[in-house]
């Protein structure tokens, strides 16, 4: 499968993992991968956002279908963004080629 797939990052405080993957779900997704981070950030640049930051991370991966990933980045945004709790950002980047999905795939009946 080419170029039909993104790859979604949402960094969030410790703690707020699952309610970025509901909010995800909510909108598609089909499951991720939860790994651990350290965030840093200098003190003026906290002073200059008016935000505090928490060291440790949760990112949270997502692999979603092209049709999927504006959705899932709106719902993470409205779930876990910067004005909330979880003081999250969410990016997503191009994946060129996927293997190991165990997606349907419809056959054609001739």
């Amino acid at each position: 499968m080419k170029k039909s797939y993104k790859c979604i990052f949402a960094i969030v405080n410790k703690g707020f993992s699952e309610l970025a993957m509901e909010a995800a779900k909510a909108f598609g997704a089909k499951g991720g991968t939860v790994l651990n981070g350290r965030g840093t950030i200098s003190k003026d640049a906290e002073k200059f956002f008016n935000i505090s930051i928490q060291p440790e991370k949760e990112i949270v991966m997502i692999l979603a279908k092209n049709d999927l990933v504006d959705n899932i980045l709106k719902g993470l945004y409205s779930a876990v963004g910067t004005a909330t709790q979880a003081q999250g950002i969410a990016f997503a980047l191009p994946v060129d080629e996927v293997v190991g999905l165990n997606e349907k795939i419809s056959e054609r009946k001739d």
